[in-house]
């Protein structure tokens, strides 16, 4: 074989390869993976009170007999672009609790600043902001009421992509928010709240992150 074919046959390999790379990597941003953020025995990648916060059965449970400031669990990374869909109960639907994305731990204190898809009481479905400027940025629609189970199981969606953030509740989209402040970070953990008040029990499970390029 001439060292010219060599040549050849090398460059046609290094080619291949360089296409099957490029292909995989195409296919992976037009399917992006999923994964679970909760591996259902423990609360590794997770960081909060322990004493308020435990696993039971495959659930994550946030249990308290009352308490003056909000808690959070928090996971120990950064998500930015992505969809996460989970499983919530509130104990006979009563108290308050949200989950926290794009968000980040305030200093010295047990507070998460940044966004907060709402859950409980009056605030089903609603897009707060957490201890940043701390009022309810989008409303959820009253006929959300018709979809909730107040004392079973409901599945969260909540898309973050660019700066527009896509509430769900079993379905029935209750938020279609457009950030206009291009101050406000587009990237932080993800946290659940036991908030501050009266005794409360809430259950999370099943929680899977889709993330986009």
């Amino acid at each position: 074989m001439s060292k010219l074919t060599q040549l050849m046959m090398t460059a046609v390999v290094l080619i291949s390869h360089a296409a099957t790379t490029f292909e995989l990597a195409h296919a992976e941003k037009k399917n992006p993976k999923s994964h679970s953020l909760f591996n259902g025995k423990d609360l590794t990648g997770w960081e909060g009170d322990l004493e308020l916060w435990k696993v039971e059965k495959g659930m994550i449970v946030g249990d308290s007999s009352g308490i003056k400031h909000s808690q959070f669990l928090s996971t120990k990374t950064q998500h930015k672009t992505f969809e996460l869909k989970l499983e919530f109960r509130l104990l006979n639907g009563i108290g308050n609790s949200g989950i926290q994305f794009r968000s980040k731990r305030v200093p010295e204190s047990t507070e998460i600043e940044g966004y907060q898809a709402d859950l409980g009481q009056k605030y089903w479905g609603c897009l707060y902001d957490e201890s940043r400027r701390r009022r309810i940025l989008a409303q959820a629609p009253t006929e959300l009421n018709d979809h909730i189970k107040k004392k079973g199981w409901n599945k969260y969606v909540i898309r973050a992509e660019g700066n527009r953030i896509v509430l769900s509740i079993n379905g029935f989209q209750t938020v279609n928010y457009v950030e206009q402040d291009e101050s406000i970070p587009q990237s932080g953990v993800i946290a659940l709240q036991v908030h501050s008040g009266p005794p409360l029990r809430v259950e999370f499970r099943n929680l899977r992150i889709t993330e986009f390029p």
